[in-house]
């Protein structure tokens, strides 16, 4: 990330340290992680230990220290989804993208996550990509989602 788009990003926040957790959100959704790069520089700008910065980054699961890909897709495996084939969908995303949950294609189009709970039971099985839910999922469905998700890159 640039440093100038780094100060815009430190400013709006007064860069004050008070406020580290919303300035790594903030740079971590323009970069879709926490670059080694950003991290250090962002120490520097507001005088916080970098091993205070590195503790939350590594703390909170929302905050990713890797890429995460373009396209986010979390599969839900709390009881409702899995009891209702959460399993078969992850299997056939993993055989699908090549990558195990956790991982990122290559071409870092797609990361893949599971998560305990969407808080969307009643729609169970359902996969959340880039914030959109996709309920009553099947592993049929696994194409088609993929396909929508292509074609809104596109827009």
């Amino acid at each position: 990330m640039k440093e100038k788009k780094l100060d815009q990003i430190i400013s709006k926040y007064g860069a004050d340290p008070s406020e580290i957790m919303g300035i790594l959100l903030d740079i971590q959704e323009q970069e879709k992680y926490l670059s080694k790069s950003a991290l250090y520089y962002l120490a520097e700008k507001i005088d916080l230990p970098l091993t205070r910065i590195y503790k939350m980054a590594t703390f909170y699961e929302v905050l990713n220290l890797k890429p995460t890909g373009r396209n986010q897709i979390h599969v839900c495996t709390g009881t409702a989804c899995y009891v209702r084939g959460a399993d078969a969908i992850l299997n056939k995303l993993e055989q699908k993208l090549s990558i195990k949950s956790g991982e990122v294609t290559p071409d870092l189009n797609y990361g893949l996550k599971t998560v305990n709970c969407l808080g969307a039971c009643a729609l169970g099985p359902v996969v959340l990509v880039n914030g959109e839910c996709f309920g009553n999922m099947s592993a049929l469905k696994i194409e088609t989602m993929l396909k929508a998700v292509q074609s809104s890159e596109k827009k």
